[in-house]
Parts: C-alpha cells; structure tokens; sequence
C-alpha cells in the first residue's frame, strides 16, 4: 500500500498514512485531535544528493586530439 499525507483542517496536523489505492481519498482520522476529515494533500516526490542538493556546472575536459 502507498503512504498518503494527509492535513486536518481542524488543527493544521499533518501526517503520512498507508492506505489502499481505493481509500485514499476518503477522509482520514486525525491522529491528533481526532477530527474525521483530514484530506490528503498532494505531495512531490523529492530527494538529495550526497553533493549538498546543489548542482555545479564541470567545463568539459579538453580535447585530446592533436593540435597541428
């Protein structure tokens, strides 16, 4: 089963649910304050690099041919 975030209206909680592709827009209890119509948000998918997240442009190395 997918992992959903949800967003309850009622006090701003997020949170992060597994829950089957055919439930996944029905409203979701608030694990914080319990209200019944938390809906889920819609969420990107993101990830880092081990490089700092930052990207940096590497000239080209020069040709190897010979100059002549």
């Amino acid at each position: 089963m997918p992992i959903y975030e949800y967003t309850c209206p009622s006090c701003g909680h997020s949170f992060e649910k597994r829950v089957s592709f055919s439930q996944a827009d029905d409203p979701q209890p608030c694990p914080s304050c319990g209200n019944r119509r938390a809906r889920k948000q819609i969420s990107l998918i993101g990830g880092t690099s081990s490089g700092g997240g930052s990207r940096t442009h590497t000239p080209a190395a020069p040709s190897c041919s010979p100059v002549g």
